[in-house]
C-alpha cells in the first residue's frame, strides 16, 4: 500500500500517544464530575431510553441507550455517570487513529493524527456530552483498522473480514451515519484493484454474515415499529416544507467545518485534495483514507445546499481525515503548520474545559449562550412540581407539557417524584393532529387523563392553543428560572379541566382559530 516513511522510535511514539490520550481523558473526567452543567434534554431522552433496554428506539439505534445503561447500572443516575461513555469512546477512537496511522504510514503519522483528532474542536464537545457521535466514530475507526489490517495481513484474513463486518454493524447500532463507512468501503474497493484482491468470496461472506448478525435485531425492531428510526432519520433531511437550494446554508455549513475539524486541518485537507486533483496522482494510502473522508463531506455539503445540515453531520469524515492531514503535513515537511494546528486546538480544548468546569467564566467572556440549554432544567422541574404539590388537595389527573425538551428534562430531574405511584403522570400535549416526536407518541395527553391537568407552556409558546383544548382554565402562574445574567427560562402554568382537544386544521394540522 505504498512506501512507508522511515520509522522513528515507534515505541516512544506509542507511549506518547497513550500519555496524550490518558492526559486528555483524565482532564475530561475531572471536568465531567466538576461541571455544574445539567443534562441537555436530548441526553435526558437517551437516559430515559436506557431504563428499558431494547434493540431500537424512536429516533436513534440502541447503542447510546445501552451505553448509558451500562454506566448508570454500575454507579447511579447522576449526570456524570450518564455521560461517562462519551470521553471513554473518544479515548478509544483517538488510540484507533494512532493504530491506523501507524499501520498505513508510521508511528509519527499515527501520533500526529491522534493528536489532531483528539484536540479537534468538535471532539471536545463530543467527549463532554452523551450523544451518538462518540460511539459512531469509535466503531467506524475499528472498522477502518480491521479493513487496513486485512489488506496487509498474510494470516487470519477470514477473522479480519468478520471483524470488518462486526465493527461496521456496531457502527450502525450507534448511528445510521455509519452508511458513510459502507460508501467508503465500496469506493475504495472500486478504485483500488489491490484492495479487491484481499477479498475472496469466503471473506466477503464472513464479513456480510458478521454484519448481518450484529444488525439483524435492530432491523427486526424497526420492522416491528414501522421503521420509525429510519423514517425519523430521513425526515431530518427536511427536503420538504422549507425552501430548497439555499446558498447561504451551503456557505454557513462550509464555514462551520473550519470550527468542527480545526481551521488549519480543514484548510490542509482542502489544499491536499486540490493538489491531488491538479497532479492527478495519489498515494494509495492517501486514496484509502480519502475514500472514507470525502463522501461524508461532499454528501452533507450537498444536503446543506438542498435544504439544511448540522455542522456535526459530516463528523464521520474527520477520524480518517485527521490521519491523512497528519501524513500530508509530515510529508510536506510543514511541521510549523502541524505545531500551529496542535497549539491552537490545544488552546481551544483548554478553554472548553475551563468553560465546562466554570460556566461563570464562559459568561465573563461572552460565551454563556453556548451553554444555556444545559442550565436550569432542574430548577424548572422543581418549579413545576412545587405547583403540582400545591394542587394536591384538589388532585391532578396529569401534568401536561407542550415541549419535548421540557418533557425529557422533567422525566430525568423529576425521576424520584414521578416514581411515586400516587403522582400524576407526565404527559405531552399535542399541538398538531398527530404526534411529532417520541414524547407525543409514547405519552400523549388523552381525554381519559384530562379531568384536571396542570398544563405547562415552555416560554409561553402555544399557551393560548393549549388552554383552548380545555373546557375550563384557572390558576394561571408564571415561573422564571435564571440561566445567567442576561437569560431566563419562563414557564406559564394553569390548571385545565375537561380536556377536549379542538379539531385541528387539515392544512396546518394545528388547532383551528376560533
Amino acid at each position: 500500500m505504498g512506501e512507508t516513511v522511515t520509522p522513528r522510535a515507534p515505541d516512544r511514539d506509542w507511549r506518547a500517544a497513550v500519555l496524550l490520550v490518558a492526559g486528555l481523558t483524565a482532564a475530561r473526567l475531572v471536568a465531567l464530575f466538576a461541571t455544574p452543567l445539567e443534562l441537555y434534554p436530548d441526553e435526558a431522552q437517551y437516559w430515559l431510553w436506557s431504563r428499558t433496554l431494547d434493540f431500537g428506539y424512536y429516533s436513534k439505534p440502541p447503542m447510546i441507550a445501552w451505553t448509558i445503561w451500562a454506566t448508570t447500572a454500575l454507579w447511579g443516575d447522576a449526570e456524570a455517570w450518564v455521560r461517562l461513555g462519551a470521553p471513554l469512546f473518544q479515548a478509544g477512537a483517538a488510540l484507533l487513529v494512532f493504530a491506523i496511522g501507524r499501520r498505513l504510514y508510521d508511528a509519527r503519522v499515527g501520533l500526529a493524527g491522534a493528536a489532531l483528532y483528539a484536540l479537534a474542536p468538535a471532539i471536545q464537545l463530543s467527549a463532554a456530552v452523551i450523544a451518538t457521535d462518540a460511539p459512531l466514530l469509535f466503531f467506524l475507526g475499528l472498522t477502518l483498522l480491521a479493513y487496513v489490517a486485512l489488506q496487509q495481513a498474510e494470516r487470519r484474513r477470514g477473522l479480519l473480514a468478520a471483524a470488518v463486518g462486526a465493527a461496521l454493524g456496531l457502527a450502525f447500532l450507534s448511528k445510521y451515519a455509519a452508511l458513510y463507512g459502507v460508501v467508503g468501503l465500496a469506493l475504495h474497493l472500486t478504485l483500488a484493484p489491490d484492495a479487491r484482491r484481499a477479498w475472496t468470496p469466503a471473506r466477503i461472506a464472513l464479513a456480510l454474515g458478521a454484519f448481518g448478525a450484529v444488525l439483524a435485531p435492530n432491523l427486526a425492531w424497526n420492522a416491528a415499529h414501522g421503521f420509525a428510526t429510519l423514517q425519523h432519520t430521513a425526515a431530518n433531511a427536511a427536503w420538504g416544507g422549507r425552501q430548497l437550494f439555499n446558498v447561504s446554508e451551503l456557505g454557513e455549513f462550509l464555514l462551520t467545518q473550519f470550527g468542527v475539524f480545526g481551521p488549519i486541518p480543514f484548510a490542509v485537507l482542502l489544499v491536499g485534495v486540490g493538489l491531488a486533483v491538479r497532479r492527478r496522482r495519489l498515494d494509495p494510502r492517501d486514496l484509502l483514507l480519502l475514500c472514507f473522508t470525502l463522501p461524508p463531506l461532499l454528501i452533507v455539503t450537498g444536503q446543506a445546499f438542498i435544504s439544511r445540515a448540522n455542522a456535526n453531520w459530516s463528523g464521520a469524515a474527520y477520524l480518517p481525515g485527521a490521519i491523512v492531514v497528519a501524513a500530508w503535513l509530515l510529508r510536506w515537511r510543514a511541521r510549523g503548520w502541524l505545531y500551529a494546528a496542535l497549539g491552537l486546538q490545544a488552546a481551544v480544548a483548554a478553554l472548553f474545559l475551563a468553560f465546562t468546569i466554570s460556566p461563570a467564566f464562559a459568561e465573563q467572556l461572552g460565551a454563556a449562550n453556548s451553554f444555556k440549554r444545559a442550565k436550569g432544567w432542574e430548577d424548572t422541574t422543581e418549579a413545576v412540581l412545587r405547583r403540582a404539590a400545591a394542587e394536591e388537595p384538589a388532585g391532578l389527573t396529569a401534568i401536561a407539557v407542550n415541549s419535548r425538551f421540557l418533557y425529557y428534562a422533567m422525566r430525568y430531574y423529576g425521576r424520584d417524584w414521578f416514581a411515586d405511584p400516587a403522582a400524576p403522570p407526565l404527559r405531552a400535549w399535542l399541538l398538531a393532529e398527530g404526534p411529532q416526536n417520541q414524547a407525543e407518541t409514547s405519552a400523549p395527553l388523552t381525554a381519559a387523563e384530562g379531568a384536571r391537568v396542570l398544563a405547562v407552556a415552555l416560554e409561553g409558546h402555544w399557551r393560548a392553543e393549549m388552554a383552548g383544548d380545555f373546557r375550563g382554565v384557572s390558576g394561571e402562574e408564571i415561573a422564571s428560572v435564571r440561566l445567567d445574567r442576561k437569560r431566563k427560562r419562563r414557564v406559564e402554568m394553569f390548571v385545565g379541566e375537561g380536556f377536549a382537544p379542538k379539531p385541528r386544521d387539515p392544512l396546518t394540522g394545528r388547532p383551528r382559530s376560533p
